[in-house]
C-alpha cells in the first residue's frame, strides 16, 4: 500500500497490498481490498467497498454505499481470480453494484471512461461498457451485456443477459429488452418493445454530419418500413448507402445480432 499526498479518513480500512496513487480521497468507513489499484485523483466517498482485483482509473468518483468488485452472482463461480476495470473520470453514484467477471465470460467486467452510472444501478459480471455511457437510476444489466460508446440507458431499465446495445443508442426509461438495440436508434420497451427511429438528438450532439444522418435515416426506413423482411432491407440499404461508415456500422450490427432486433414502430417520434 502506498499513501502519497492523500486524504484518507481515520476510519477507512486500506488493506495491505492495495495500491494508491496520488491525490486520492477516501471517506469514512470505506474499505479498499488488498488487490485493488486506485489511480491518481480518485474519490471514494464514505461507506464504499472496493474489493477483488479492481482497477480504478484516474479521476474515478465512487459515492457512498457503492459496492465494486464483489463476487459475481453466478452459480458456476468458484472463487476464480477475475477482475473489474473502470476507466478514467467515470462517476459511480450512490448504492451502485458492480460485480467482477467470471472465467467463462472472459474474466473481466469493464466500464469505460467518462461514464455516469447513476444511483442504485447494477452492472453484472462480464459486462462490457464503452466510453461516455450514461446509465440512469436503477438501470440494471444482466451478465455479459455489451453497451457501445455514448449510449444512454434510461432509469429503471432492465437489459437481459448477453444483449448488445449499440453506440449512440437511446433506451427510454422503464424499458426492458431481451433483444439487441442497434446503434444510433431509440428504443422503448415499457409496453411491447419497439424502435422509434433514430436518436437524432444524440447524433447531432455527437457531431455527425447532416448528410450522414440523412443517409442513416433512409437506411433505417428501408429496413424497417419499406422492405418485406429485415434481410431484404439490409441488402437494399447496403447497395445504396453501404459506403458510408456509420451506415455500414449500423448494417453490420443488425446482420451480426445474435439475440435479434426489436420490431420498429411505423411512427417515428422525432
Amino acid at each position: 500500500m502506498t499513501q502519497r499526498d492523500n486524504d484518507i479518513h481515520d476510519t477507512a480500512v486500506i488493506q495491505q497490498g492495495a495500491v494508491l496513487g496520488r491525490g486520492v480521497t477516501i471517506g469514512a468507513y470505506t474499505v479498499v481490498g488488498p488487490e485493488v489499484t486506485v489511480s491518481d485523483n480518485v474519490f471514494l466517498g464514505p461507506h464504499v467497498v472496493v474489493e477483488g482485483k479492481t482497477n480504478l482509473g484516474t479521476g474515478v468518483q465512487i459515492y457512498q454505499f457503492a459496492s465494486v468488485g464483489a463476487p459475481p452472482q453466478d452459480l458456476s463461480y468458484q472463487g476464480e481470480m477475475t477482475a473489474v476495470e473502470i476507466g478514467k473520470n467515470t462517476v459511480v453514484r450512490e448504492a451502485v453494484t458492480i460485480h467482477r467477471g467470471t472465467d467463462k465470460g472472459g474474466g473481466i467486467t469493464r466500464i469505460g471512461s467518462n461514464c455516469m452510472i447513476m444511483a442504485y444501478s447494477h452492472v453484472a459480471h462480464d459486462c462490457q461498457i464503452g466510453d461516455h455511457v450514461i446509465m440512469a437510476n436503477v438501470a440494471t444489466l444482466g451478465g455479459h451485456v455489451e453497451i457501445g460508446n455514448h449510449a444512454v440507458i434510461g432509469g429503471m431499465c432492465a437489459i437481459h443477459q448477453f444483449c448488445h446495445i449499440g453506440e449512440f443508442a437511446f433506451m427510454a426509461g422503464m424499458s426492458g429488452t431481451n433483444k439487441d438495440i442497434p446503434p444510433f436508434t431509440r428504443y422503448s420497451g415499457a409496453r411491447d418493445g419497439r424502435l422509434f427511429g433514430l436518436n437524432l438528438v444524440g447524433l447531432r450532439r455527437g457531431g455527425f454530419s447532416k448528410d450522414d444522418i440523412r443517409a442513416l435515416k433512409d437506411a433505417y426506413r428501408i429496413i424497417f418500413q419499406k422492405a418485406q423482411t429485415i434481410a431484404e432491407g439490409v441488402q437494399e440499404a447496403q447497395e445504396q448507402f453501404g459506403q458510408i461508415p456509420m451506415v455500414a456500422k449500423f448494417l453490420k450490427f443488425i446482420v451480426e445480432s445474435k439475440r435479434g432486433i426489436p420490431p420498429a414502430s411505423m411512427k417515428e417520434e422525432e
